[in-house]
């Protein structure tokens, strides 16, 4: 099991640590949902240093970028962030990831930390450019500092305009006294707030400074099971869970990220996907009964017919109720559609419902 910089950290915390991704990871201080709420409310820290960089340079960078990811990664500038995602030759996905426009020809690659060796192997394979590939994975540390109060919170600590920064750009500074920290304004809570990748030597120092200048907000360790009912309480897919090796970007509602103006993995397959229409999707759902879908429960039809399988479920502690994402026939996918969830054996009724379930 390894370790980020910070474990030792969060077990003098009294965190409760779990094996996540091959890493010892806090799964929650608090409580769930105390610390969900403090994030929505007001500004909290999650140590996400298990997840992978890779950082691609040379002249044909973004063309190697341009082959293996579905979204369009020209349109970048320097100082702007891309969600996309790798698709397979078999009409699904490698992994979902997050691309950074550093300068021309130099690019930041972030991906799942349970996809790092397989991300890796995948791009390498497809590198007949002589692009310049490094794993910086295990040096660098990651923290998504995320919350309404973030940049207020965090602004004492640097001279970027913390408050002015669009989504999905970052800048390159000092952040606590660190050098050429990258300060994102990334998260995947859906309550604002940035994610600072920084070396390990300079992790402790980091999140020192981090809590000092959070105090007066009540800054707060949040665990990843928080980082969980937050994503999906705004339906950001989870690898491994809602999409995976054998589900296309068009089926999980990701077709915003597939650009067929240029081509990529098995990108002639997904456009005649596109044209035929899909026979599945990805939906969201709300029970409209007292109960909690969790992931793999089956979804059936009215007539107790299995129709699909919940990929992701949990009780919201926003709304109070029942919530998840599944895999239905196109037939079931609109909004308002009932559906029921198999819970033990009582068929509980749940009805389509519009992203995000958590509006601000």
């Amino acid at each position: 099991m390894k370790n980020t910089a910070l474990t030792h950290v969060h077990e003098s915390l009294g965190a409760k640590m779990v094996p996540f991704a091959g890493y010892n990871m806090p799964v929650q201080y608090e409580g769930v949902n105390i610390e969900h709420e403090t994030v929505r409310n007001g500004v909290g820290v999650f140590d996400v240093s298990h997840m992978g960089e890779f950082f691609l340079r040379g002249e044909n960078a973004l063309a190697l970028i341009q082959k293996v990811t579905s979204n369009d990664a020209s349109k970048l500038v320097d100082g702007k962030a891309q969600y996309s995602c790798l698709p397979n030759n078999e009409g699904g996905i490698v992994d979902d990831l997050i691309i950074y426009k550093i300068a021309d020809n130099n690019y930041l690659l972030v991906v799942n930390a349970s996809n790092i060796e397989k991300d890796w192997n995948w791009i390498s394979q497809h590198n007949d450019l002589g692009v310049e590939m490094e794993n910086a994975s295990e040096g660098y540390s990651l923290l998504a500092i995320q919350g309404p109060k973030a940049a207020e919170a965090m602004q004492s600590l640097t001279s970027v305009d913390l408050a002015n920064m669009p989504y999905y750009s970052f800048q390159i500074g000092t952040f606590g006294g660190v050098q050429d920290v990258i300060i994102s304004a990334t998260g995947y809570t859906g309550s604002g707030g940035f994610e600072i990748y920084f070396k390990n030597e300079d992790a402790e120092t980091i999140w020192n400074k981090v809590f000092e200048a959070g105090a007066a907000f009540g800054i707060k360790p949040i665990g990843l099971a928080a980082r969980d009912t937050l994503r999906l309480e705004m339906g950001f897919c989870l690898y491994g869970n809602d999409i995976n090796d054998t589900t296309s970007p068009l089926e999980a509602g990701l077709g915003w990220i597939t650009k067929f103006d240029k081509e990529f993995t098995n990108s002639e397959n997904l456009k005649k996907q596109k044209e035929a229409g899909v026979s599945r999707k990805l939906v969201a759902f709300e029970l409209t009964e007292r109960g909690i879908p969790r992931h793999d429960y089956e979804i059936v039809d009215k007539d107790g017919n299995v129709i699909g399988v919940v990929t992701s479920g949990t009780m919201s502690p926003s709304l109070n109720k029942g919530i998840g994402l599944g895999y239905v026939p196109t037939a079931f996918s609109t909004v308002d559609s009932e559906i029921f969830i198999r819970i033990r054996k009582n068929d509980v009724a749940a009805k389509v419902v519009k992203l995000p379930f958590y509006k601000k």
